[in-house]
């Protein structure tokens, strides 16, 4: 499906109506402070993850990089502001930019957050958690289902990481995302650093979390590093990948089977180099899982 010497391939509607999930590899969130070394340096990764709202722009320096870099590797848009959680109406002109966008990186597929990010048009900047409800699934589930259909294509929803539960919830996360993908159908990014942080947050088993998820819907996997202050733990993005998250999904990948996956880094960016060495352990994780070797192979 994609073909690194002669540019971008999208996914084909035939793989996408197949459920098969497609492997694109190992890839790195898309930075300002690394376009340079990226055209310079043809690092070895697989593909690129980009922010979506960083290049809703007809043209200028971001747009240059983009097109550059898209002219040598895959490219997946990752979304920040969609707010599918929210019950504002949705901003049309966001939507047609992001439309657009879409047509002219042709990205392996278009990913945003299971949140709302504001109310009454004022953005919190923020990803905000939802109520585990009946009536909360319907809801996303619906308006999932207006920004597929807007697009034209189907969307990966993201679990955030949490701080505060509802008193009302009537469910597990797990189970409320399982239930907006089937009624949805829209795949899952799986953020395992923030499957993590949520569980030390709130004292549930982070394994149990991933085993009650439909794992032929998980399409691509997000790893990065937090803070951690003893008695909470927060998503921060700004360190490598913790001992305990990569524990962690070395034993998804052995429930699920290989996934697309891929480091993010939003704070104390480092050089390059220093996250392609990063990202040559999910790699190798990746390697002895599929080679079915043991779980020590991956210390």
């Amino acid at each position: 499906m994609i073909d690194r010497a002669h540019g971008v391939r999208s996914l084909t509607p035939e793989a996408t109506a197949s459920g098969v999930r497609p492997l694109y590899g190992y890839g790195l969130g898309l930075r300002p402070e690394h376009f340079d070394a990226v055209l310079q340096d043809n690092p070895a990764v697989d593909w690129f993850e980009i922010i979506s709202e960083n290049f809703m722009v007809a043209g200028g320096k971001p747009r240059h990089y983009l097109d550059s870099i898209r002219s040598r590797y895959p490219l997946a848009m990752h979304g920040v502001s969609l707010s599918i959680g929210s019950t504002d109406p949705f901003d049309h002109d966001y939507l047609r930019a992001l439309r657009d966008l879409a047509k002219q990186v042709e990205p392996i597929w278009v990913s945003d957050h299971l949140c709302w990010t504001g109310n009454g048009g004022i953005n919190s900047h923020d990803l905000l958690p939802l109520p585990y409800t009946a009536e909360a699934i319907t809801h996303v589930a619906s308006r999932i289902g207006e920004v597929q259909d807007f697009l034209g294509r189907e969307i990966l929803i993201e679990n955030v990481s949490t701080y505060i539960s509802f008193s009302d919830a009537e469910m597990e996360e797990a189970e409320f995302l399982a239930e907006i993908v089937r009624r949805s159908g829209c795949r899952i990014l799986l953020d395992v650093n923030n499957i993590y942080v949520s569980s030390r947050n709130h004292g549930f088993d982070a394994d149990a979390y991933v085993a009650r998820l439909p794992a032929e819907k998980i399409w691509q996997i997000h790893l990065a590093g937090h803070s951690d202050y003893g008695d909470y733990v927060i998503d921060t993005h700004d360190h490598p990948v913790r001992k305990e998250v990569w524990d962690l999904y070395a034993r998804t990948l052995l429930k699920i089977g290989s996934v697309t996956t891929m480091i993010e880094r939003d704070d104390h960016i480092p050089p390059l180099a220093e996250l392609v060495a990063e990202l040559e352990q999910a790699r190798r994780i990746g390697a002895v899982i599929e080679a079915g070797t043991t779980m020590e192979a991956c210390a």
